[in-house]
């Protein structure tokens, strides 16, 4: 989706707001003994009460109103009975549909304590995140925001998940154009004032690709080594993004 209007940066703000705030209750209540269901319960309450869908049950009918993964599931974990521990990494993912706009956003939480490795990998992904967005201005290609994220994992010595990109959003949960977490010249598409996308580095701690479990949706590293991620939806500009999910606490 590209902004072609002032209805559309209200439209998108807003539930890029909801999304945002979602995300931040539920990780607030990420604790040892709760269940992802629990988890994903919270994150339901709070879009119903926003009058907001969840993307992923609108989209795919996915068995959950958020995505939450934990430890070596890089993404669309299923909410269910599984209990939280320490030492655990927790990836949630939420995206919603308010009055035909959606945005989508994510963040991985550490169950302390944690192992120094996860720790770093945390750190490792918000950083490459936040590269990944200083990246990503009006006329440069979308391949400068990979190549971003690409550098600040390989000085910490961990892996891309090269199969899971980030996306343009909008009028859809996916849509044109994919927007790779490493450097590919195939991603040479200009970026352009208005556009809307997600950036979202997927990092693990070696593996580069991932596998889809029995269930048909969660998708674990092939090596079983820890996976983190971070994600904001983005309006392109000349210069900083718009970060349409962040929330100020």
């Amino acid at each position: 989706m590209t902004i072609e209007s002032e209805a559309d940066m209200k439209g998108l703000l807003r539930i890029g707001r909801v999304v945002g705030r979602a995300l931040k209750l539920m990780q607030a209540a990420v604790r040892p003994g709760i269940t992802t269901g629990e988890l994903d319960a919270i994150g339901a309450e709070f879009l119903a009460q926003e009058g907001a869908r969840s993307a992923p049950i609108v989209t795919y009918k996915f068995p959950g109103t958020t995505c939450i993964s934990i430890n070596d599931e890089a993404a669309h974990g299923i909410p269910g009975k599984r209990v939280v521990q320490v030492g655990d990494l927790v990836n949630v993912d939420v995206s919603a549909e308010l009055d035909g706009y959606f945005a989508d956003t994510g963040g991985t939480v550490a169950v302390a304590p944690v192992s120094a490795v996860k720790e770093r990998l945390m750190r490792c992904a918000q950083e490459a995140l936040d590269k990944g967005i200083a990246a990503a201005v009006a006329n440069r290609p979308i391949s400068d925001i990979g190549r971003a994220m690409e550098s600040v994992v390989a000085q910490y010595n961990f892996r891309v998940i090269k199969d899971l990109p980030g996306h343009g959003v909008g009028r859809k949960l996916h849509e044109p154009p994919s927007v790779p977490g490493f450097y590919t010249r195939r991603a040479n598409q200009p970026l352009t004032e208005g556009l809307v996308l997600t950036i979202e580095p997927f990092v693990s701690v070696k593996a580069n690709h991932i596998y889809t479990e029995k269930d048909g949706w969660t998708l674990r590293t092939t090596d079983g080594s820890p996976a983190a991620q971070f994600e904001h939806t983005v309006i392109i500009t000349r210069g900083k993004p718009i970060l349409v999910t962040a929330v100020n606490d």
